[in-house]
This record gives structure tokens, C-alpha cells and sequence, in this order.
């Protein structure tokens, strides 16, 4: 019987001639990450175990990425831990102020994870990587803290859910419309501790970022994680990025799945998740007009360099609406430095938006955008839950950056097509 690409990545990481769905095995990881948040709760853990230095000093990444620059004195502490941490266990790839962008974004920009890896992080979105065709997935602190003693965790094979791609997309529809598109469709537990495996022609129609966004917003349909198959794209990715060799898994095709979907991404039209969840999906063309207070485009979803061009393509030559305060956020210093070659930043502070250093800022409601009560953003981000944002009583719209940038024009919810 065949195997997907994940459970070949989790065999070869177990050092096992196969492996198969709800198989309970022990596998070695290529990269373990933390951040400012998740690091300092691993340390009890870690301590408590013996801990005094870590598998391997190269192989634990640390990103302090969500309070940095410290917002208060409560997370200078936190992130105080944190560079402790790292200086007395001589971690290798440790980012701060001046190298820090956001975790998901930074780790494949600087090549640390490269396809057929297996990535375990403690933030639920590190399933990011898989548009890598790696193995990625979230923990919990505690197995995070055995990741670095040991350089291995615990997992249960999934099953995997098989998503054919057909078609190309439209015009404005991007990754972001995709993911949205699915979980819509599957519910926010549809892929429950299931790989989603989006596979089929219409893969080639999307490029790295979008498949970033997409396998980044795979957690929000409950997924282990999401998983894209090496092509020329992902080729050419890890060859410009990739700091060191990688081995190529790729499904078999006799590989068994749990279900498969076909999405014709000719069919699809820009979409926002509605409060207060992922899946609560709509077409913008019948839900625009709503009224808006803040605009946010940044985050590990869609901070990238081409969502920043797609909103400056908007913005350019226009003015934020009145009322409205459009916050943009590079997910890292090279994106940044290169929005600034490129004259991007220059388009967005001309329409009026602010931008920010790489953060992530206003996603978690840590900073950088706070919603007050009764206040809506749309925004680029992937969460949209009670409170996520600020207030329990603000609410967050999850958009793409095009949908995001031509709400900030027209001052309220809106169609970049209309423009």
C-alpha cells in the first residue's frame, strides 16, 4: 500500500520502512522553534527534566516575534527570559530587534526549513511549511521542551484529506481566498487531526506565497497540518533560500486517503470570514458595504512581499477613507527593506497608512492596532475569534490583501473590482 507525502516524511523521520494513519511513533525533527510567548513556558518543563543544553544548538530556533519591541514592562520581562535563554544554550539562529521578522515568514526566508523536513513549533501556525512540502505542525510546551532535550517528539500518523486544485484562479483572488474558500466549506474541525494535502494542476497556478497562506490557515480547519507537493516553484524556492540539502517525498499513487475534494479555483471570487470564526465565509460581493474602523495587512498569513505589492497596487494614486486607519506591517526586515527599494512604503504613507516594524503585533491582540469596543477590522490575519483583536466586543473580518487595501479606499467593506 502507498504512502502520502506526510506519512513518508514521518517514516523517514522515524527511520521506518512505512508508517500508516493513527500509528503512534517517535520521530526525529529537523528544526524546533519558539517564541516569545511559547519559549519562557517551555523552560519550566525543560529545567525540570535536567535540562542544561539542548540536542543541538543549530537546529533550536528562537523568533521574538509577537511583544518585540517591548510593549510594557511585563513583556521586556518575557522577552528578557528569553535572551538569557538563548545566550547561556548558544542557540545559533536566535533573532531579535533589527533581525526579528515574524516567525513563519523569517524561518523558509532565511532557509532554515527546506522540503522534506520535519518543523515542530510551539505556535499553532507552524504548519506554514508545508507549502515547502515539509512535515510541519504546532505543540504544546511541553513537548516543545522535549523537542529541544531530545530532538524528537511523539506523533500519531494522520489521516490526510486530499484537496485536487483545478482551474485558475480569477482576477483578485489569491491564496487567501482559497484557504477561506475551504474552511468555509469544511468547517473550522472538517480536517481535524487530518493532513490536508492540496495536490491536482491548479497547484502550479499559485505561487509560494499563496501556498504559504494556504497551508499557514490549515490549523483553522483543526488540520495537523496542510502540505503542498515539490514542483518547479517549490524548487526554485528552496534553491534561492535553502541553506542546506533537502530529500524530495512525494506521494505515491496508491496512497490512501481519508476523503478528496476537488476545488475549481476558476469558480472562486474574493471571500471574507465574517465574526467570529474562519469558516463563517462570504462572498465580498454580498457582504460589502459594511462598516469599517481599521484595516490591518501584515502578519505570517500575509505579510509578504507580494501581498505588500497587491495592496500598493490598490493604494497608489488614492487616499484612505476618511475615518478609517489602515496599519501595514512587513513580516520581516528584508521584506521591508525590499517594500522600500521597491517604493511600496513610500505608495502606502503617501494614501495615508501607517507602517510598522516586522510584528505580529495586532493578530493576538498584543499591540499595534488594538480594536476598542464596538470597533471592526478587516484584516489579513487568520484568526477571527471573540476578542482576538482587542475588545470581546470588536470584531475582526479576515480578508486578502486586495479585498483589505480596497476597503481602506473606498472607507468601508469592499470589492477590489469596484475600484
Amino acid at each position: 500500500m502507498g504512502m502520502t507525502i506526510t506519512e513518508k516524511i514521518l517514516a523517514a523521520h522515524a527511520d521506518m520502512s512505512s508508517v500508516e494513519p493513527g500509528q503512534l511513533i517517535s520521530a526525529r525533527v529537523d528544526i524546533a522553534l519558539a517564541n516569545d510567548i511559547t519559549l519562557p513556558l517551555a523552560l519550566e518543563p525543560f529545567r525540570e527534566a535536567g535540562g542544561t543544553k539542548v540536542f543541538d544548538p543549530a537546529k533550536v530556533v528562537v523568533v521574538l516575534d509577537h511583544f518585540n519591541p517591548a510593549k510594557d514592562i511585563a513583556s521586556a520581562q518575557m522577552l528578557s527570559k528569553a535572551r538569557e535563554f538563548a545566550r547561556e544554550l548558544g542557540l545559533i539562529h536566535f533573532y531579535d530587534v533589527g533581525v526579528m521578522g515574524i516567525e513563519h515568514v523569517l524561518l523558509p526566508e532565511q532557509g532554515l526549513v527546506v522540503p522534506g523536513d520535519l518543523v515542530v513549533g510551539a505556535d499553532s501556525h507552524t504548519c506554514t511549511y508545508g507549502a515547502l512540502a515539509a512535515f510541519s505542525t504546532g505543540v504544546g510546551s511541553t513537548d516543545f521542551a522535549a523537542a529541544m532535550l531530545t530532538g524528537k517528539c511523539w506523533f500519531k500518523v494522520p489521516e490526510t484529506m486530499r484537496f485536487v486544485l483545478t482551474g485558475k484562479p480569477g482576477p483578485w483572488v489569491c491564496g487567501k481566498d482559497v484557504i477561506l474558500h475551504i474552511i468555509g466549506e469544511i468547517g473550522v474541525d472538517g480536517a481535524l487531526y487530518k493532513s490536508m494535502e492540496f495536490s491536482g494542476e491548479g497547484v502550479a497556478e499559485l505561487s509560494m506565497s499563496d501556498r504559504f497562506t494556504i497551508s499557514n490557515m490549515a490549523i483553522e480547519a483543526g488540520a495537523k497540518n496542510g502540505i503542498f507537493p515539490f514542483d518547479r516553484a517549490t524548487k526554485d524556492f528552496a534553491d534561492v533560500h535553502g541553506s542546506r540539502p533537502y530529500v524530495v517525498q512525494e506521494s505515491d499513487p496508491d496512497a490512501v486517503y481519508e476523503q478528496t475534494k476537488t476545488i475549481d479555483l476558476g469558480s472562486l471570487e474574493p471571500v471574507v470570514a465574517l465574526p467570529f470564526l474562519p469558516s463563517n465565509v462570504r462572498p465580498v460581493s454580498e457582504v460589502k458595504g459594511m462598516k469599517v474602523d481599521q484595516v490591518v495587512i501584515g502578519s505570517c498569513t500575509n505579510g509578504r512581499i507580494e501581498d505588500l505589492r497587491i495592496a500598493a497596487s490598490i493604494l497608489k494614486g488614492r487616499k484612505v477613507a476618511k475615518g478609517i486607519r489602515l496599519i501595514v506591517i512587513p513580516a520581516t526586515p528584508q521584506i521591508m527593506l525590499q517594500a522600500i527599494s521597491e517604493g511600496l512604503v513610500e505608495t502606502i504613507l503617501q494614501a495615508g497608512g501607517a507602517v510598522s516594524t516586522p510584528t505580529c503585533g495586532p493578530c493576538l491582540g498584543g499591540y499595534m492596532g488594538i480594536l476598542a469596543q464596538g470597533e471592526r477590522a478587516v484584516s489579513t490575519t487568520n484568526r477571527n475569534f471573540v476578542g482576538r483583536m482587542g475588545h470581546v466586543e470588536s470584531e475582526v473580518v479576515l480578508a486578502s490583501p486586495a479585498v483589505a487595501a480596497a476597503t481602506a479606499v473606498q472607507g468601508s467593506l469592499g470589492h477590489p473590482g469596484d475600484l
